[in-house]
């Protein structure tokens, strides 16, 4: 897949294409065409007792950590709304996901925020600089955008 790295929302669709498949591999060399090189991803949660956790993962250790799950099992992440806020060379995108095992299960698995930072260089291409997220729970609803 070509991706058009001038079109910010081009670069969002094709990191969840990226992640998004039957059990299997996954398409990490276009995972490495919307991330830049130096970009850093965080999962974040609460653990048994309330307290918050953060998970903090470049692209190659971002890749190790899911390989083992994307190997036995399917997931799809969709996007279900989208905010751009765009200032000169750097965006903030607001991405609201839900996660299903199969692309037509009637209820997602989970669903959340994923907040991007992408920058634009020279040449006007996008890629992720950072990106960070969190699951709803009990207590925390993903709110409209």
């Amino acid at each position: 897949m070509t991706l058009d790295r001038t079109d910010i929302g081009a670069v969002i669709d094709a990191m969840y294409a990226s992640i998004s498949g039957p059990a299997g591999p996954r398409d990490w060399a276009l995972s490495a065409q919307a991330f830049h090189p130096d970009s850093r991803q965080a999962r974040t949660g609460v653990d048994a007792q309330g307290r918050p956790w953060i998970k903090i993962m470049d692209q190659s250790a971002y890749q190790a950590d899911v390989e083992p799950f994307f190997a036995a099992n399917s997931f799809y992440e969709v996007e279900t709304a989208r905010r751009v806020d765009v200032f000169g060379n750097m965006a903030h995108v607001w991405s609201v996901y839900e996660a299903r095992t199969h692309p037509d299960d009637a209820e997602p698995e989970r669903r959340g925020i994923n907040s991007i930072q992408l920058y634009r260089d020279d040449e006007g291409r996008w890629s992720i600089l950072n990106m960070i997220w969190d699951n709803e729970r009990p207590g925390l609803t993903v709110p409209p955008l």
